[in-house]
C-alpha cells in the first residue's frame, strides 16, 4: 500500500472537509491509501504557537510524512490570494528535504477554500503550486473530462479543488465541489501509482 499526503490548514473546517473529501478520492484508488495531515496554526511572530501534537484531528505534517508517500495533496484556506500563513511556514520548513531532491518526481496537486467566488482561489491554488514545482513535484490539475467542473455554481476549477462557503456553515460542501474533491484526490492517487510502476 503506498500513501497519498494530503496536508492541510483549516481555520474554520472548509479546507477541512474539502481534505477528507480528496481523502475519499485516494482511498478509492487499489493500492493507495491516503495519509490527512495538518500543520499547527502560527504566532503573530511566525512561530509554532501550538504543542507538538494537536488536541484532536489528524497528526501534525513531518518531513518523515514527505519522504514516505508517493504524492501529495496540499490546502489551505485563501488570504489574499495566497496560501495562510501556517502553511506556508510548514513548506518554508522543507529546506533540507528540497536538497534532498525527497519530492522530486512525486505528483502534487492543490486545494483551497473561501468565503466568495471572487475571493482569489484560482490565485491561492496557483501560489501554493509553486514551492511544489521547486521541489520537483508534477502538479496535477483537473481536467474538463470531470463533468461536475461543467455543471458547479460554487466551487472547483482546473487547477485544482475549490469550495465557496457563501457565509454558510462552513463545512456545507456542494455534490459538485465534493466530486472535485474526490476527482483530484483519485486523480493524484492513480498518477502516483503508474509512476511507481
Amino acid at each position: 500500500m503506498s500513501d497519498i499526503l494530503v496536508l492541510y490548514h483549516s481555520s474554520n473546517g472548509s479546507t477541512e472537509a474539502l481534505a477528507r473529501e480528496v481523502c475519499r478520492g485516494v482511498d478509492s484508488v487499489k493500492g493507495m491509501s491516503a495519509r490527512l495531515r495538518t500543520v499547527p496554526s502560527v504566532s503573530p511572530i511566525s512561530e509554532a504557537s501550538e504543542g507538538p501534537i494537536p488536541e484532536s484531528g489528524p497528526p501534525y505534517a513531518s518531513s518523515t510524512d514527505l519522504a514516505q508517500c508517493a504524492g501529495i495533496v496540499m490546502g489551505s484556506p485563501t488570504r489574499f490570494g495566497n496560501m495562510s500563513t501556517a502553511l506556508k511556514y510548514f513548506i518554508d520548513s522543507t529546506a533540507t528535504d528540497w536538497m534532498k531532491g525527497t519530492l522530486i518526481g512525486k505528483p502534487a496537486g492543490v486545494f483551497t477554500s473561501t468565503s466568495s467566488l471572487h475571493g482569489g482561489s484560482e490565485s491561492t491554488l496557483l501560489t501554493m503550486a509553486i514551492p511544489l514545482l521547486h521541489h520537483g513535484m508534477l502538479y496535477v490539475g483537473i481536467p474538463y473530462s470531470e463533468s461536475a467542473l461543467s455543471s458547479t455554481t460554487t466551487g472547483g476549477s482546473l487547477y485544482g479543488a475549490t469550495h465557496v462557503t457563501w457565509n454558510r456553515h462552513p463545512d456545507s460542501l456542494s455534490d459538485d465541489e465534493k466530486s472535485i474533491a474526490m476527482a483530484l484526490g483519485k486523480r493524484v492517487a492513480e498518477i502516483a501509482s503508474k509512476l511507481a510502476i
